[in-house]
Order: structure tokens, then C-alpha cells, then sequence
């Protein structure tokens, strides 16, 4: 007599791609399926959400941002899209954005990034570097640092600040004699006037330049037409003056920079072509004010910088390989005797090289390598070493034809990896340990949309897709525009546990749990190992429950799966097969 098995599939955690034996609540073959989370004491893999289109800029989008203006009697949001060449205020958000307006041009049609800083919208895109108010953008006006302290006319006294790579000009602080007329800056070579007029105050008095004292620019020396008085208090500061001096390429260290992230109070700018290894950043709580000596170089080679993150209390940074050298580094605040607080670039003990991005995605340090996705394990007191994250997916996405453009966004507790108009979706809340070398690794699902997607933004918990002509969607509803999607979820093969016997089916012995979406067309198909794929039925999910009626004989494996052209969401299944005679050899 033949001996019945039951095959249940349950607590699903994603795809596997690895190509090797898939285990049960696991999908060898899975598209446009996820975890939602909305119903925590019923969660099921289940369709993505649809995409909702919202508007057209009519333009390749590279950022879209949400600023938040805040006053003392109110708080409004402006939604600012970086569309083609120029910056939009899309005034009539959520709606199709008819209501828009040019706020600035001339933008560089590259991906963009920004930050608020004191309620200051500032926006970066490796050609400019300007600030928002809520009314007027325009380029950031540089802090004019205070060069030198307690001078005397002659010379000498306190350096108390640098130069400010993206501001010219200069301040002088001297101490009067009451007899010297003229007072040496701490620099030569000035600006000419038709760039800047020099002024100065004295005793609080504000003066100008040819009215009440000359400059001689080349060797920086600036006459009053009577010695300024000495000051009341011995040794204070009573004479001001303001120069300009344009050292070439200074302003072109920032302005060219296309990374940026912000840590410890400061803006950390990278990703210059011309300065590939250079980290730069700003002075504290001022992203107005980049000293020309607040940068580090990441190792001796001039590999390019391809990712910065902050977390573990460190700024990491990460380089594209080269051949076997230190790729990661790592910056902790440290307080300087002379310069205060540093940030000196530190070696790890990692050398494989980053050739995507990175992120800190829920306090996990990672990064992608020609590998996949990498992550940091140990802290900044022990030695780093490196753990793989995505073992799952790494056969499909790293020969995605785009993989080093990735961008990534963090939505509803996933880490979205777009590539192309593919996004794999690492799961903070599922995790496994990987025996192969204890690495924690994520669970993955995969998504196919139909049009070229360029850009994903997310914001309250709204993702915002982007294709590459500009059209905005938002992920909600069931379809994509008005296309349909199909999903599917692939059971791995299963010999119900012997490779030895033939089985056949037990066509009443198949059901399963599955969420009531108003869908009634979820289709089972199977294949054996004696048949090539088949389709046995289409069935509806009003009763939560579907029995599937599968008749297949003598076969040593079988494998089903569920799909759909409707959201469907599937909690668990069964099927039951008899266990008959020996595989003929």
C-alpha cells in the first residue's frame, strides 16, 4: 500500500536566486511580491503595490525634495523637483503639478543632493552650491573668515581661522599703535578693485577704499591717511580690514564635489573628479564655511571615492577597488590642541573596493562590491571585517547591466536597491545567519516595473518613482498607471524528502491559505520531473482558502507556483502525494 506525505509551505521570507537547493519558504522564481507589514498578525507574501502617476516634469528628474519652512507661526512644506536643467517649486503638490515655478536654472543634469541646515535649504549637483530661503535661491555666500588676530601694523599676531575655499575675501584684525599709517595683510597678490573694493573699520568706524586709504594689491599693504588711533584697552583689537584674494581652483574643490552627507554638525563634500581621494567638510554648525585645510586623503592611491556613511559614531568611506589596498576608511572626531576638533581618516582592515553606493540602512554599515551587497561588522575599537548581506540575490543583481548607478532609498522597513527598472528589496525584519561563514544576511524580493525608472524618493512613508522622462509616481493602488501586474510566487522543488521513490499526487490533497484581495483569477501552475510547466486551474480567493485539484503520476519531483494579473497574497499551502515504487535505473 502506498504511504501518503504532506508538503506544507509556510512563513515565507523571500526569493532565492543563488541557484542552488532553495528551501521551502523560500521562491526560486518571485516577481513583484513582498511583505507589506500592514497587517502585523497576518502577514503573507503578497503583490507590491501599484503606481499612481501624479505629474510630468517633461524632464529627466535627478532629486526631488521636501522642504519643511518653519516660523514662529507656521510650518509649510515646499516641494522643490531638480528636473533637466533647472530647480521647480511644484506649488500644488499632491496634485499634478500645473502649479509649477522656475526657481533657479542653469542646474546641472546630474543626480543631485541637499540638506537643511538652520532651516536653510542648500542644494548640491557637482556644478553649484547654492541656499534656499523659501523665497530666493542663489549660490552660497561664503562666510568671510577672521584670517588673523592681534596684528600688528607691521605684521605677525594670531591665526585664528583659514580661508574659506568658497569666499574669496578675507578679514584682518590689528592692534593700533597710534603712529603706523600703514598695516601689512597676511596675504599678497589682492584681487583687483574692479573685483572687490576693500573697506575697513576703525575705532567702529566704517571707512572704503581710495576714500579714506589706499591698497597696494601686489604686496598687500594697505595706507590710511592718518594713523589710526590706538585702542582704549592695551592689546585690543580696534582695526579691521576686509580684502579679497581669489586663489584659482579654491571654489572648485566644493563646487565640482557630487557626494555629500552630513555628520557631527558638519557637511562632509567628496566625489571631485580632480581630487577623486579627497574628503572635504565645513566648519562646526556653518555649511557656508569649508576651510582650505578641513579635507583628508583616503589612502596613497587616487582610486575614486564612491560612497560616504555615516554610523557607529564614524564617518565611513569607501573607494572603488584597487587591487588590494585598504578601501574602507573610517573618520572619529578627535579635539586637536591646535585645530580643534579633527577628523583623521583611519585604515580598516577591508580591501574589497565599492563600485555602486552605500547607506546606513537601519544602523547597518553597507556598501556594494562587484560581489554585492557588503556589510561592516565589529566597531571602531576592534577590527573590521566584512560580511556579505545579499548571498540570495547576488547571481541576479550584480549582472544587472546598470549595477554600478545604483541608487538606494529606505521605504517601510526595506532598503530599495534600484537598478535599471528593477528593485531588489533587502528586509531588516527578516535575517539569517548564513552557516557558511555566520554572516546575518537579509531576505530578499524582487520587483519588474514597466517603465524606465530612474529615481525613487521616499518621504513619510510615500515612495515617489521617477522615470527617466520625468513622470512622478507614487506606490499605491492596484495597477501601474493602468497596467496590470503580474506577480508570481514559485514554490521550490520538492521529492518529499527521497529521490529514490516515484510519488504521485493526491489530487484533493492541495490547498491553500490565501488573503481575500478580491481576486479571481490566481492561477496554479505545476511541472514534474517527467512534464514541462502546466497550467491547472484559475481560482478566486473569496473564501480564503483555495483547493487545487493536481493529478500527476510517477514523477520523483514536482514543482507549483501562484500567480496573477490582480494582487493576491498567499499565506501558506499544502500538498499531499503517495509515496509508490523505486526510480527505474
Amino acid at each position: 500500500m502506498a504511504t501518503a506525505k504532506v508538503m506544507t509551505y509556510k512563513n515565507f521570507r523571500g526569493v532565492d536566486f543563488s541557484n542552488k537547493e532553495v528551501i521551502p519558504s523560500r521562491s526560486p522564481n518571485s516577481i513583484n511580491m513582498w511583505k507589506s507589514y500592514a497587517d502585523t498578525d497576518a502577514v503573507c507574501v503578497e503583490t507590491r503595490p501599484g503606481m499612481k502617476k501624479l505629474g510630468d516634469f517633461g524632464a529627466e528628474v535627478y532629486g526631488i525634495y521636501f522642504y519643511e519652512l518653519i516660523n514662529e507661526i507656521s510650518r509649510t512644506t515646499q516641494v522643490l523637483v531638480h528636473a533637466g536643467t533647472k530647480i521647480y517649486n511644484w506649488k500644488n503638490y499632491p496634485n499634478s503639478p500645473v502649479e509649477k515655478t522656475i526657481i533657479y536654472e542653469n542646474i546641472n543634469p546630474f543626480k543631485s543632493n541637499a540638506f537643511v541646515f538652520n532651516n536653510i535649504f542648500y542644494f548640491k549637483d557637482g556644478l553649484n552650491y547654492l541656499e534656499y530661503d523659501g523665497l530666493i535661491m542663489k549660490p552660497v555666500v561664503g562666510t568671510i573668515p577672521l584670517t588673523t588676530i592681534g596684528r600688528a601694523p607691521l605684521g605677525g599676531g594670531t591665526i585664528y581661522q583659514r580661508v574659506n575655499l568658497i569666499q574669496p575675501k578675507r578679514r584682518n584684525a590689528f592692534v593700533a599703535d597710534g603712529k603706523s599709517k600703514e598695516f601689512y595683510l597676511d596675504a599678497t597678490d589682492l584681487d583687483p578693485a574692479s573685483t572687490f573694493i576693500c573697506t575697513a573699520e576703525v575705532n567702529g568706524v566704517n571707512m572704503v577704499e581710495s576714500i579714506n586709504f589706499e591698497v597696494d594689491r601686489e604686496k598687500g599693504i594697505v595706507t590710511f591717511g592718518s594713523a589710526p588711533e590706538a585702542p582704549l584697552s592695551d592689546g585690543s583689537d580696534n582695526v579691521y580690514i576686509t580684502f579679497s584674494k581669489t586663489v584659482p581652483g579654491y571654489a572648485d574643490r566644493i563646487l565640482k564635489s557630487n557626494l555629500l552627507c552630513e555628520f557631527d554638525n558638519r557637511i562632509f563634500f567628496s566625489g571631485n573628479e580632480d581630487y577623486p581621494n579627497a574628503v572635504f567638510h565645513t566648519e562646526l554648525n556653518d555649511p557656508r564655511f569649508i576651510a582650505d585645510l578641513n579635507y583628508y586623503t583616503e589612502g596613497t592611491d587616487f582610486k575614486k571615492v564612491k560612497a560616504m556613511v555615516p554610523g557607529n559614531n564614524a564617518l565611513w568611506v569607501f573607494k572603488e577597488p584597487n587591487q588590494g589596498n585598504t578601501t574602507a576608511f573610517y573618520h572619529t572626531p578627535v579635539i586637536d590642541d591646535e585645530y580643534g576638533k579633527v577628523y583623521p581618516s583611519s585604515h580598516s582592515t577591508i580591501s574589497t573596493g565599492c563600485i555602486s553606493t552605500g547607506i546606513n540602512f537601519n544602523d547597518d554599515i553597507v556598501f556594494f562590491s562587484e560581489r554585492g551587497m557588503e556589510g561592516i561588522s565589529g566597531d571602531i575599537g576592534s577590527e573590521q571585517f566584512l560580511t556579505h548581506r545579499s548571498t540570495l540575490v547576488d547571481s541576479k543583481l550584480t549582472n544587472e547591466a546598470n549595477y554600478e548607478n545604483m541608487q538606494l532609498t529606505e521605504y517601510n522597513g526595506y532598503l530599495l536597491c534600484l537598478v535599471n527598472n528593477h528593485i531588489y528589496l533587502a528586509d531588516s525584519r527578516q535575517k539569517y545567519s548564513n552557516t557558511n561563514d555566520n554572516s546575518v544576511e537579509y531576505e530578499w524580493y524582487y520587483w519588474e516595473l514597466p517603465f524606465d525608472i530612474r529615481f525613487l524618493k521616499e518621504y513619510r512613508n510615500k515612495l515617489f518613482i521617477i522615470t527617466m522622462d520625468g513622470i512622478i509616481y507614487e506606490l499605491k493602488g492596484i495597477y501601474d498607471d493602468s497596467l496590470n501586474i503580474n506577480s508570481i510566487w514559485t514554490l521550490p522543488e520538492t521529492n518529499f524528502g527521497s529521490d529514490a521513490y516515484l510519488k504521485t499526487s493526491n489530487k484533493r490533497g492541495g490547498v491553500a491559505i490565501v488573503k481575500k484581495m478580491n481576486n479571481d483569477s490566481i492561477t496554479v501552475k505545476t511541472k514534474t520531473s517527467k512534464e514541462e510547466e502546466e497550467e491547472i486551474s484559475s481560482y478566486s480567493d473569496k473564501k480564503g482558502y483555495i483547493v487545487y485539484r493536481i493529478k500527476k503520476k510517477k514523477w520523483s519531483f514536482i514543482q507549483f507556483s501562484f500567480s496573477s494579473n490582480k494582487p493576491f497574497g498567499l499565506f501558506s499551502c499544502t500538498l499531499e502525494a503517495f509515496i509508490g515504487g523505486y526510480v527505474k535505473r
